[in-house]
């Protein structure tokens, strides 16, 4: 990189607390100085969620879908912020395992431990090990909305033209 490089400016950042959940299959280390709860690199956006079923491995058919534990719950301490489970796009593009809702949302107010639900979009069956990365949790800032109930809304050039209107080239 160069010494002037977007990328190596400092990332605005909060502080979450994190609980470790203790289950004897948990697959971060959890040491306070360095944990696997971490970000690949230094630019990276998502914290690496890993599977932490009981068993070694699960197989999902194609087609099928499994709800993996996370091993851990959080607690965002920055007002506005929530959390987001995304897929991971080398396990999506590659493997056909993506989040199966899409995005998932952690509600900064939610407790429980975080939960995965991948869905196999592949003609083939997938396995996941336990501990393998399976998704990266991202925290973003979000508004909630203030419902002004009206009887009509602005003109714009579109209005109510949707998917397709635009023609396909």
């Amino acid at each position: 990189m160069s010494p002037n490089s977007p990328y190596d400016q400092a990332h605005p950042s909060i502080d979450v607390k994190v609980r470790f959940l203790e289950n004897g299959i948990a697959p971060y280390e959890v040491d306070a100085a360095s944990h696997s709860l971490a970000y690949a690199t230094a630019s990276s956006a998502g914290l690496d969620l890993r599977a932490c079923m009981e068993e070694e491995t699960v197989t999902i058919p194609a087609g099928g879908r499994y709800a993996f534990p996370a091993g851990l719950c959080i607690e965002p301490l920055a007002g506005g912020v929530a959390g987001f489970v995304f897929s991971r796009s080398g396990l999506g593009a590659k493997d056909g395992l993506t989040v199966s809702q899409g995005v998932g949302v952690i509600d900064p107010d939610y407790r429980g431990q975080i939960i995965v639900s991948l869905l196999n979009t592949s003609e083939k069956e997938r396995l996941v090990r336990r501990g393998q990365r399976i998704a990266q949790l991202v925290f973003l800032p979000f508004f909630q909305a203030v419902v002004r109930p009206v009887e009509e809304l602005g003109d714009t050039d579109r209005g109510a033209g949707g998917f397709g209107h635009t023609g396909r080239m």
